[in-house]
């Protein structure tokens, strides 16, 4: 297959929503189709002992929630399908950010009865702002839920989408009598049951058939046809082109549980999604079918598996190819490094691979090298942007418990760190170690691998914090920076980077400096010019 071929049949993208809509069930469903797995296990089901493939840390199986974003990889029809899985819970949103400057179009998923809830609000925005192709999947049809007009309306109101629906609802939770796919002109019967791995479809060109009522009965089929007339009416015809900048987003209906309306998710998706796509370094904008390898790391994460102390940083591949045991530039450090055991995934199975393409995400062994954002070229000079951290929202002092146990508790939070899970500040006055985080959870699930990965225990202490702000003065050696330093001496700290991180204890601070200071520029995130 050529080269062209090969990034032509790629698809890679993530599965936003909130938490609870029904994500992971999807991402398992979709897993289902690909022939990846051979039965899905429900997240929340503890009667069965398997957990979801895409859920492989311990704390995950215990709470039923995604905290990691995970790598699942598939062939359907030929196309190879990279999804990247993301964390719903808004305590970990720093993480999806992050993926989604990796992903070429993206799946939202939202539930029938909760309608549209913060979390997607704040996902899908950042999707728009970079003109991601989306597409909607509205879960749980088996439910009972808002009107289907409603729901399209509240879509396109809160997340100021402009919508067209590809398939629509015959019934809804108990009258649930399958779906109309106005793709492909055909009706997929919903059973109840859940034990048929797929469900079969009936083709229907002519939705005037009167074939129509003995499928369904009268009023359904009443009910079907006045809803299709008033969808061709209030909806613009379905176009690939606005799909693909963003401009237009394609709806289906479904109950990902029951494993119903996934198929044509699925076939329509990989019909109409794009294959990698360019993206935009600081010095140019690069070209997926360019022959020099580029990519970017914008994950790492620690112990994949914990009988091995090891680091994996994911890289996407935007453009050329990268091959097992060639070196390539690390950009930042400016060394050239090579990898002899590159790895593909499949959640959290890995296999080693000889060669990858744009669009594929790579697992590289990392012994510290790599830090988020990092790019490996063949030689260019190339920096990829669009991942910052963001000011925390929650800070604790973060002591050590155990005395003897030093060394580890050291080493645990440097690699978490690394990972993105937290932001580490080191207080220039005492140099005692605060952790920053976005969302309260992640001091649990710090707490919980540290001890569970690195046999180090540690406590917090509160430590009141309004917001970090990034440093960023007009002159170093001027009086107001050097008055600057002096004053706030006990709110000032380094990150991991060692750039200077202001502390302000309060709102009213934060204001009181920055006019004290007009020269001291204060920024809420880390990446800015």
């Amino acid at each position: 297959m050529s080269f062209r071929e090969q990034i032509e049949r790629r698809r890679t993208f993530g599965i936003i929503s909130h938490p609870d809509a029904g994500k992971t069930t999807l991402t398992e469903k979709l897993l289902l189709f690909g022939g990846a797995i051979q039965e899905a296990g429900a997240v929340k089901n503890n009667k069965i002992k398997k957990t979801a493939t895409s859920d492989f840390m311990e704390i995950e199986k215990q709470r039923g929630i995604s905290v990691a974003t995970s790598v699942l990889a598939f062939i359907y029809k030929d196309k190879k399908i990279n999804i990247l899985d993301t964390p719903g819970h808004k305590d970990f949103a720093e993480d999806t950010f992050r993926t989604l400057t990796a992903v070429d179009s993206v799946i939202v998923v939202i539930d029938v009865a909760k309608g549209v809830e913060e979390q997607t609000e704040k996902l899908v925005e950042v999707c728009r702002m970079r003109n991601i192709p989306m597409i909607v999947f509205i879960n749980k049809l088996d439910r009972e839920g808002k009107d289907a007009f409603d729901l399209l309306d509240e879509v396109e109101q809160k997340l100021g989408l402009s919508v067209t629906p590809l398939s629509f609802p015959i019934g809804m939770g108990y009258d649930f009598k399958g779906i109309y796919n106005i793709y492909e002109k055909n009706i997929n019967l919903f059973s109840g049951d859940s034990k048929k791995n797929i469900e079969d479809t009936i083709a229907f060109d002519d939705i005037n058939n009167p074939q129509l009522e003995k499928i369904i009965g009268t009023k359904a089929a009443t009910e079907l046809r006045d809803n299709l007339e008033l969808v061709n009416g209030v909806y613009p015809p379905f176009d690939t082109e606005s799909y693909l900048k963003g401009t237009q987003q394609p709806v289906f209906f479904g109950s990902a549980l029951n494993n119903f309306g996934v198929r044509e998710l699925l076939d329509c998706f990989i019909d109409i999604a794009p294959s990698p796509r360019a993206k935009m370094a600081e010095e140019r904008l690069v070209q997926a079918n360019e022959k020099e390898l580029t990519g970017f790391v914008f994950k790492i994460h620690a112990n994949m598996d914990p009988k091995h102390r090891d680091r994996l940083a994911f890289i996407k591949i935007v453009s050329g190819t990268f091959e097992r045991n060639k070196p390539y530039l690390h950009v930042r450090q400016n060394k050239n490094l090579k990898f002899s055991s590159p790895n593909a995934f499949f959640a959290e199975k890995k296999e080693i691979v000889d060669i990858s393409y744009p669009g594929d995400i790579v697992g590289l062994h990392d012994t510290g090298n790599f830090k988020i954002g990092d790019t490996l070229t063949e030689g260019e000079i190339l920096h990829y942007k669009g991942i910052p951290s963001f000011s925390p929202e929650h800070f604790r002092y973060i002591n050590n418990a155990d005395p003897m146990k030093a060394k580890q508790l050291n080493k645990g939070i440097d690699q978490l760190m690394d990972e993105g899970v937290a932001q580490l500040f080191t207080l220039e006055i005492n140099n005692r170690k605060v952790i920053g985080t976005v969302g309260a959870l992640q001091f649990e699930v710090i707490q919980y691998r540290l001890e569970h990965e690195y046999g180090a225990k540690c406590t917090y202490e509160n430590f009141p914090v309004y917001k970090a702000c990034w440093v960023d003065p007009k002159d170093r050696n001027s009086e107001e920076f050097k008055e600057f330093k002096r004053v706030k001496q006990k709110f000032l700290a380094k990150d991991k980077r060692k750039q200077l991180v202001f502390l302000a204890d309060s709102q009213f601070s934060l204001q009181m400096t920055q006019q004290k200071y007009p020269n001291v520029k204060l920024h809420f995130t880390s990446e800015f010019d």
